[in-house]
């Protein structure tokens, strides 16, 4: 059997993979922004134990960590409804993936959070510092730079984890090549094309954190 590689269906459709790897970046973009945003603030909740927040914090990364992502947008986008809150499949896909990385990134950043010795801290109060001055310089900024390794390959993780996201008709990149190869019929061509245009994503995006870490958490600008 020989089979005729092609790569006219790729050319000819080069608009809608763009479109698709647009859509899974800014996917990316904004559930990396507000997963992390939430994981600082469940880290320092269960690392101090904060009253209010520790059990909710808990409850929340015990559930999202020990159930599958598709699982919860599933959830999100089919569960929801019967609650009276219906959400599209990108504002589904959206708040799926802020809430899965936000679990993984709490219990990443709270590691670092106790890694912070507790002489920086006695040296910070000896220094008058304000508890922000204190939370930014003296915790965040070293737990940041001690775990930014594993939260950027977590992000990479979520990012690779959104083609799940085609399910619910999020016009994400898995979408995009479902819908080529139902109009062309040349599978081959098209996922291993896929493949590769998330391989280069993937390297792209962890480029791109590698530089966000070295800018503005190692401090270093050359």
């Amino acid at each position: 059997m020989s089979y005729q590689f092609s790569i006219e269906p790729i050319i000819s459709n080069w608009e809608v993979f763009v479109e698709g790897a647009l859509m899974t970046l800014l996917l990316t973009g904004l559930g990396s922004a507000i997963g992390i945003a939430a994981g600082i603030l469940g880290a320092v909740s269960r690392a101090w134990k904060l009253r209010v927040l520790y059990p909710v914090y808990t409850v929340y990364v015990e559930c999202i960590r020990n159930t599958p992502f598709l699982v919860q947008l599933y959830f999100i986008f089919f569960g929801l409804p019967a609650m009276g809150v219906k959400l599209s499949g990108w504002e589904a896909s959206f708040l799926a993936m802020a809430l899965n990385l936000g679990a993984y990134s709490t219990e990443i950043i709270r590691a670092g959070v106790m890694s912070v010795p507790r002489g920086q801290l006695e040296a910070a109060e000896s220094l008058a510092l304000s508890r922000w001055q204190t939370f930014r310089f003296v915790i965040l900024r070293p737990a940041l730079k001690n775990v930014w390794p594993a939260l950027c390959s977590q992000v990479i993780i979520v990012m690779l984890g959104s083609a799940v996201c085609s399910q619910v008709a999020a016009q994400e990149l898995t979408y995009a090549a479902n819908l080529i190869q139902s109009r062309t019929f040349r599978a081959f061509e098209i996922y291993a094309f896929s493949t590769l245009m998330y391989l280069l994503l993937a390297l792209a995006v962890r480029k791109f954190l590698h530089e966000i870490g070295r800018r503005y958490i190692d401090g270093r600008t050359a």
